[in-house]
């Protein structure tokens, strides 16, 4: 790729965002900042594309949006006859111009689009494109990323987050795609309203949506005259309207809004990292908390995907570990359906990888079949798939990942932070008619079922010698396994990369049958383990820790050796 004549090709003709005519002005003497934009262009794949907000090939704007949903036109329609596409946007920073974007291209192409007239939650795409049946979805966000980011998420015509295959298949339509040449059709907003090939989605589909996160209730109206009381903050993003509809309708009476962070803000001005699984996104929160006292902190990020909680203890609040949260959830609705004989006969739950062994145990209580896919929420959406392609939809029960993310009920196929919302309630609310806190209720888990404690570490690596750094960490971890971490010798090893598993004593290989990903995970003795994987989704490596203790500061001190041990194998 000729950087220089990649930049001057986009300072001649560039000229439909006057915030990037003047940003490549403004670089055109710095080759460091030039290169950083031009290097690499945003490569679209199963998460679609992500990428810091600005000028260039490696950026998200309109010329990156447009050449993806080009690319994406070209491939729906080889593949489907009047095929179309639901799109919807959250709060970032040109959201609402990029959906906006794509719609005109796919309009220009023959495809109708049906897109939002506001910003929706994530999962409401996923809802949307399996209620109008539409062949492929949208949605513009980069999720609980800083303010700079945005993105673009694709989903099929099953409502999952788009294959590899399809992905690939995408992203080789996308490269034979000009930026400039006339390759991008694109027609006019309005007309593409005036003529239908542009349709605003009504407020029927969003009613029904509601009434399908609603069914997934299993304590019908025990919010009603609880006296719980909740703390919400959407963090300025696309979960204030639902969220709040749906604690209403379930009669949870007493719904106070952290004011700062109540409306749409894509610059997140009071939480930089609009990301509830970091606390200081939830400083306003705990601070409103400490004043109004309420049962729980309830906070859904920008997309409203995912969702944490902190919950009243003697001292304070408590902040929950999505796998803490996951684990409850898991707890209360196969022991709250076996109970109210609602219970399918042979139930399943879903979780990755990276999630506590303690779902295994609670799983194992209640006889409920535990599978266990790759990280990332589309391969919990395929195992829901392949049930309703069996026509068994009615077995599955709950999906989690450690990451924040749940889902109840097969209505949609991603994470859903607007149902995960109203169960994290009504669980609160039924535990409270008994006395008990959600503080109580999870150490009563860890006394039943030992102190399994997970800890979650990113490293960062910014542009493109970070991406390069990445790699040559992943791959030295890969030629040179460690044998022991923290002191706990290494029982067995799993490449998903290589698709096998290994007894470390005997050197017996298996074969993994999962898709191919780039993760490396050790199991210790003792039953902890150890999880290396590059994030999908951002410039970061990520390690996952599970540390099995005697007590909770037992498993403490043992997650801190090792993290330590950790770091320093990789040389971080």
């Amino acid at each position: 790729m000729d950087i220089t004549a990649s930049y001057n090709e986009w300072k001649k003709n560039a000229k439909d965002d006057n915030d990037l005519i003047e940003e490549l002005e403004k670089i055109k003497d710095n080759q460091d900042e030039i290169y950083e934009r031009f290097y690499t262009e945003l490569k679209f794949g199963t998460a679609g594309l992500r990428g810091i907000i600005g000028a260039g090939t490696n950026r998200m704007n309109v010329y990156t949006v447009r050449k993806a949903t080009q690319g994406l036109a070209n491939f729906l329609n080889k593949k489907y006859k009047n095929p179309s596409v639901a799109i919807s946007h959250d709060s970032r920073i040109k959201a609402d111009l990029f959906a906006k974007e794509a719609a005109r291209v796919l309009a220009a192409n023959g495809i109708k689009a049906y897109i939002s007239s506001e910003l929706q939650p994530t999962p409401v795409v996923s809802f949307a494109v399996r209620e109008l049946k539409t062949q492929a979805g949208i949605m513009v966000t980069a999720s609980h990323n800083p303010a700079k980011y945005n993105g673009y998420k694709c989903y099929g015509s099953d409502g999952c987050q788009m294959t590899d295959t399809n992905a690939n298949a995408v992203y080789q339509e996308i490269l034979n795609v000009d930026y400039f040449n006339g390759d991008i059709k694109l027609t006019d907003f309005e007309k593409g309203l005036a003529d239908g090939m542009i349709e605003i989605i009504g407020d029927e589909l969003y009613e029904s949506y509601l009434a399908n996160v609603q069914a997934q209730s299993v304590n019908k109206d025990i919010c009603k005259g609880s006296g719980l009381k909740v703390v919400y903050t959407p963090l300025n993003g696309a979960g204030n309207k639902l969220v709040r509809k749906v604690l209403d309708r379930i009669g949870v009476e007493d719904v106070i809004i952290v004011p700062e962070q109540e409306m749409p803000d894509g610059n997140f001005t009071t939480c930089p990292y609009p990301n509830p699984e970091i606390r200081e996104a939830l400083d306003l929160g705990l601070k409103l908390c400490e004043k109004e006292q309420p049962d729980l902190l309830l906070a859904t990020d920008p997309d409203s995907d995912r969702v944490g909680i902190a919950v009243k203890v003697k001292d304070g609040y408590r902040l929950m570990s999505g796998n803490e949260t996951g684990i409850m959830l898991m707890n209360y609705l196969l022991s709250s359906r076996k109970k109210n004989g609602t219970l399918p006969e042979k139930p399943v739950a879903v979780k990755t990888i990276v999630t506590s062994k303690l779902v295994d145990k609670v799983c194992e209580k209640y006889g409920c079949e535990l599978k266990t896919v790759l990280t990332g929420f589309k391969y919990i959406g395929e195992q829901i798939l392949l049930l309703e392609n069996k026509g068994e939809q009615d077995r599955y029960v709950f999906g989690f990942e450690e990451s924040y993310g749940y889902l109840a009920g097969s209505y949609v196929r991603d994470k859903d932070a607007v149902v995960a919302s109203m169960l994290i309630c009504e669980m609160a609310a039924y535990y409270r008619t008994q006395g008990k806190s959600l503080d109580d209720v999870m150490n009563e888990l860890y006394e039943e079922f030992g102190y399994y404690l997970n800890r979650t570490e990113a490293f960062e690596f910014d542009g493109a010698a970070g991406m390069k750094r990445m790699n040559e960490i992943m791959t030295a971890l890969r030629n040179s396994h460690p044998k022991e971490i923290a002191g706990y010798k290494v029982e067995s090893m799993a490449d998903y990369l290589e698709s096998y598993s290994m007894d470390t004593a005997s050197g017996e290989k298996k074969t993994i049958d999962l898709p191919k990903s780039n993760v490396l995970a050790y199991s210790l003795e003792g039953g902890g383990a150890a999880i290396v994987r590059p994030s999908g989704t951002e410039p970061k490596i990520k390690v996952y820790i599970t540390a099995v203790g005697k007590s909770e500061d037992d498993a403490k001190n043992i997650a801190v050796n090792m993290v330590d041990s950790v770091v320093k194998t990789l040389g971080i």
